[in-house]
C-alpha cells in the first residue's frame, strides 16, 4: 500500500504520540501510523485491542479532518426510553455473539444507526456485559423446585436437636486437564498440557450443611452395594443421630427397590430432590471447588498423581473451610428455562 503520510507528518505524530498523556489520542496516532504502514483494520483493532469500526472511524477521522482528539462531552442515547426498554427486553431473550448484529437488529427495528463503539457503550450503561450465559437442564420445573424448598425448609425447621440433615451425590473425576478461565497477559496465547487418558475416579460424598462436615468414599462403582457401604460410613459418622436424612437426586441406583430395602434397616430417611434440579444440591458446589482446586489447568502426567490429588483435597479439606462456607449454603435459587 502507498503511503499517505509525508516524512515530515509521520515524525510530527511520532513526536505527538511520545508526549501525549491521553491514551485515546495515542490509540488513534498509532492506528493512522499502522495504516500508512499498510497494516489492514482487522490487524490495526487487533494490536490495539479495539473493534474493527473504531479503528476504521479514527482512520476516517484522520485523512478526512486531520482529526486526533475525542469529541468533547459524551452523545445522548440514539435511541429513547420506550425503545429502550424494548431493546433491553429483546436482549434478555435473545444471546448475541456481536455487538454488530444488534447494531443490525436496532436499525431494522428502530430505524437508528449505531457505531460499534456506540452500541457498545449503550450496553455499557444498560448493565450488560459480554459472558458466557448459564446452562440449565430443559426439562426443569420451577413449580416443583418451589415445592422441594418449601419442604426442605419445613424439614430443616421441625427436625429435632439429634436429627442430621445431608446432601449426597455422586462424581466421576476424570483424569484431563481441565481448561478454565484465569488472568493471562494481553496478547499472549498461553498453553496448557493436555491428557489424551480418560481415566476417571468414582467417589460417593455427602455435606452436612449446619457444620460443612463432608464425608466420602472412594468407590469401584456407584451403584446398590457402593452405596450401602456409604449409608452404613454415614451411620458410623453420626452415632448419636435419631434420623439422618440424605437428600438425593433421581438417579436409579437411589431409587432400587434393593437399596431402599436396605435402607429401610437403618436411621437414615431418602428425600429426593425434584428431576433436573441441580441447584438445588449443595454437595455440586463442592465437586466445583475440588475441582477448582485440583484440576482446573492442572497437568497430571499419572493417573496415580491425579488421584492422589483428588483424594488429598477430601482428606485435608479442613484448609479450604473458608472457601467452603462462604459458597455452600442452602440459599437455593430457582432454575427457570425460557
Amino acid at each position: 500500500m502507498k503511503q499517505k503520510l509525508s516524512a515530515d507528518t509521520r515524525s510530527y505524530l511520532i513526536a505527538k504520540h511520545r508526549k501525549e498523556r491521553n491514551k485515546k489520542v495515542c490509540d488513534r496516532i498509532k492506528a493512522v501510523l499502522a495504516y500508512d504502514d499498510g497494516y489492514s483494520y482487522s490487524e490495526i483493532a487487533k494490536l490495539l485491542l479495539l473493534d474493527d469500526e473504531t479503528v476504521r472511524r479514527h482512520i476516517k477521522d484522520y485523512f478526512k479532518k486531520n482529526k486526533l482528539s475525542p469529541s468533547n462531552g459524551g452523545s445522548q442515547s440514539h435511541l429513547d426510553k420506550s425503545q429502550s426498554e424494548k431493546l433491553i427486553a429483546h436482549l434478555e431473550e435473545k444471546t448475541y455473539l456481536y455487538v454488530k448484529e444488534i447494531c443490525a437488529y436496532v436499525t431494522k427495528m428502530f430505524g437508528i444507526k449505531y457505531t460499534v463503539s456506540g452500541m457498545t457503550k449503550w450496553l455499557h450503561h444498560n448493565n450488560f456485559s459480554y459472558k458466557k450465559p448459564h446452562g440449565v437442564p430443559a426439562k426443569a420445573d420451577i413449580e416443583k423446585q418451589a415445592r422441594f424448598i418449601t419442604k426442605y425448609n419445613e424439614l430443616k425447621s421441625s427436625a429435632k436437636s439429634d436429627e442430621v440433615i445431608l446432601f449426597g451425590d455422586s462424581t466421576h473425576p476424570q483424569h484431563q486437564t481441565r481448561l478454565a478461565c484465569g488472568w493471562i497477559r494481553k496478547g499472549v496465547r498461553k498453553a496448557e498440557k493436555m491428557t489424551a487418558c480418560q481415566k476417571r475416579l468414582n467417589l460417593i460424598g455427602a455435606i452436612e450443611l449446619a457444620t460443612h462436615r463432608v464425608e466420602y468414599q472412594q468407590v469401584d462403582w456407584v451403584n446398590t452395594d457402593s452405596l450401602k457401604a456409604f449409608t452404613k460410613q454415614l451411620e458410623e459418622a453420626y452415632p448419636t443421630a435419631s434420623t439422618i436424612h440424605l437428600i438425593l437426586d433421581n438417579a436409579g441406583y437411589h431409587k432400587s427397590k434393593e437399596f431402599l430395602a436396605f435402607v429401610a434397616t437403618t436411621k437414615i430417611k431418602i428425600h429426593y430432590l425434584p428431576p433436573y434440579s441441580p441447584n438445588l444440591n449443595p454437595i455440586e458446589r463442592l465437586w466445583k471447588i475440588m475441582h477448582e482446586q485440583v484440576t482446573y489447568n492442572r497437568y497430571y502426567e499419572k493417573f496415580s498423581n491425579f488421584t492422589e490429588n483428588i483424594l488429598g483435597f477430601f482428606k485435608d479439606i479442613d484448609k479450604y473451610s473458608e472457601i467452603i462456607q462462604s459458597r455452600i449454603s442452602d440459599n437455593f435459587q430457582k432454575l427457570m428455562t425460557a
